[in-house]
């Protein structure tokens, strides 16, 4: 038999067995890639008289996996089991090649054949054994997962009405009253305050590509004196998901939020999202988006509004950034003065800086157009708004973080009223299940 005893054939299906628990990137890149290049420009001009001999074959199937050829290593070994079928170790690096190439159901019928084996050791029968129930899960879907976590936090805000810092505004309609005094509720106003939010998300499998997801996020805000800008607030999502061969994912979902203000309900929106993801290499990707929601103010009919909006995004393991630009227009006529054209742009990452330690921040950017004057300030309300934040994520466990921040806000608007800035600080712990 090719390679003469079961010391070398268990070496190189532990090593097989070992890249295959790592997802397809990292599989690519396991081996030197150089010189793999380098053997496979070796042995391949000699394929011509050599093909057949299941040495030769071997060890080109070896260098053309290691060198990403995935399709000619799937050749090369076939001609090896085609004379050489108890070929245990040439099979297990067909499952390999299979799996790398993104065939699992092949992959999983070579292993589970390389564990029919008699003759193989029992190490290597247990870790075949799983990997022949690794694929089999992967062919039913996946299964099912659930995560979720808790963050609570107390701080200070500069302005939690986020309000202008004025105490006198000019209102061009009743001009020839001069400066009008602004009350407390339309004026800044700072104060300590703690929050706490929770959110959980499940998925399921319904099929080999398809899943089932729902989340629940909820969260509350409480002012320490100013209780009349409490806040709070719950959403609700579910969806459908759909895994292509290419690993791309398109998804549909379902979303509800409720606001409420002080205790009240303030703002109740419905709406759906479809979003595909494009996988790039190195665990990056790009996200394409369309989002409606019908917006209702209660109490507040000139304010209902349908929302559309669309986004593009890149993500990778540390950092995230999005484009995206829409319209919002109220449902009624005498609201026009509300309906307006936005467009932002963010950027966020998460950097580590120590091996319990990361760097977490921030910035986003808006600007907002809208369509008709405002009836008091006889103008089109124009703002731009940036918000930055920066903080440090502390792991005091596998699961519990220690993580203070720091934000700042500043809207800029032609309408005195709706002009402020904003800051705020505070400390907060997170656990994550």
């Amino acid at each position: 038999m090719m390679l003469g005893e079961w010391r070398r054939r268990l070496v190189l299906a532990l090593g097989a067995t070992a890249l295959m628990q790592a997802p397809a990137p990292v599989l690519a890149q396991q081996g030197d890639s150089a010189t793999a290049e380098a053997e496979y420009q070796a042995l391949a001009p000699l394929e011509g008289d050599r093909a057949g001999d299941p040495e030769y074959d071997y060890a080109l199937a070896i260098a053309a996996i290691d060198s990403g050829r995935y399709g000619e290593a799937i050749i090369a070994l076939q001609r090896v089991l085609a004379v050489q079928p108890a070929n245990s170790a040439a099979r297990a690096e067909l499952a390999r090649a299979y799996a790398m190439a993104g065939d699992i159901d092949t992959a999983r019928d070579q292993f589970a054949t390389v564990v029919d084996d008699p003759t193989l050791p029992d190490p290597v029968r247990q870790r075949f054994t799983g990997f022949v129930r690794q694929f089999d899960r992967q062919i039913s879907g996946g299964g099912s997962d659930f995560s979720g976590f808790v963050d609570a936090r107390v701080g200070h805000d500069s302005n939690v009405n986020a309000a202008t810092d004025l105490t006198q505004v000019t209102i061009p309609l009743f001009a020839f009253l001069g400066p009008g005094n602004l009350g407390p509720g339309a004026r800044a106003q700072d104060d300590e305050f703690w929050e706490i939010t929770g959110g959980f998300s499940g998925v399921t499998a319904v099929g080999r590509q398809d899943r089932l997801f729902a989340s629940l996020l909820a969260n509350h805000r409480d002012n320490f004196d100013v209780s009349g800008f409490d806040q709070s607030g719950i959403t609700g999502t579910v969806g459908y998901a759909h895994s292509f061969a290419n690993r791309d994912t398109l998804s549909f979902s379902l979303q509800a939020n409720h606001f409420l203000l002080d205790g009240d309900g303030y703002r109740t929106s419905l709406g759906a999202v479809g979003q595909y993801t494009k996988l790039l290499s190195d665990g990056r990707a790009l996200t394409f988006s369309g989002q409606y929601s019908r917006l209702d103010y209660d109490g507040q009919p000139l304010l209902d509004a349908d929302r559309y909006a669309v986004a593009v995004g890149f993500v990778t393991s540390n950092l995230s950034a999005t484009l995206q630009g829409g319209k919002e227009e109220t449902r009624r006529t005498a609201g026009d003065a509300y309906s307006h054209w936005f467009a932002g742009a963010n950027i966020g990452a998460e950097v580590p800086i120590a091996q319990r330690v990361a760097l977490v921040g921030g910035v986003a950017f808006d600007m907002r157009r809208y369509d008709a004057a405002d009836a008091l300030f006889l103008t089109k309300r124009s703002d731009e708004r940036i918000d930055a934040q920066i903080g440090i994520k502390v792991a005091l466990t596998d699961n519990l973080f220690f993580q203070p921040r720091a934000t700042y806000t500043r809207n800029w608007s032609n309408i005195p009223l709706y002009d402020y800035d904003r800051y705020t600080v505070s400390a907060g712990v997170r656990f994550e299940f």
